[in-house]
């Protein structure tokens, strides 16, 4: 089965995060280190205002980040011009942003697309080629998914990025962070 390529422009803004990384000369390489390893890697985490993407975002850091990586945060709404919701957004990546540096100090980028998630999410992952794409899920059962629709389901079935969906526990609560 061959794979049908989009050639559709999407809407988007990218999200000034507060400088929170003082600028500090480079370090000496040394020998055994990869240039992978030195240069980082470029991790994709989809976010949204419920809690299990916050809880995805706390795992990808603790497991997956390293100092050298930038984390890229994508948050998919319905438009981007429309002030409300940009302005609820942006305040959520700087949180999130925040958070990031506080808890595995890497560096943040975010970005707000307009458009359905799953398709998103799959095109952000197409442009930048990370090394894992993290994604929430609320754990709901196989019908439901199936009636309701899964953004995970669709971003592991149709993304090229190697994508981890990390399930919640039970501490991670219902409430949304809005």
């Amino acid at each position: 089965m061959e794979t049908l390529q989009e050639e559709v422009e999407y809407s988007w803004r990218e999200v000034v995060l507060p400088a929170l990384i003082p600028i500090v000369q480079e370090p000496v390489e040394l020998e055994r280190e990869t240039g992978e390893r030195r240069r980082g890697r470029d991790i994709l985490v989809a976010v949204d205002h419920g809690p299990n993407s916050r809880y995805a975002l706390h795992w990808a850091l603790a497991h997956i980040c390293r100092l050298a990586d930038t984390l890229h945060l994508v948050h998919a709404v319905s438009s981007v011009q429309n002030e409300v919701v940009y302005e609820t957004s942006q305040q959520l990546m700087e949180e999130l942003a925040i958070e990031a540096f506080e808890i595995a100090l890497v560096r943040t980028k975010a970005r707000i697309v307009e458009g359905d998630p799953g398709k998103v999410i799959c095109r952000e992952a197409e442009r930048l080629k990370p090394a894992a794409l993290v994604l929430g899920t609320r754990g709901r059962g196989f019908i439901q998914s199936v009636i309701q629709g899964s953004v995970s389901d669709y971003c592991f079935h149709h993304c090229k990025a190697a994508p981890v969906i990390v399930v919640p526990g039970k501490e991670a609560g219902e409430q949304s962070i809005v």
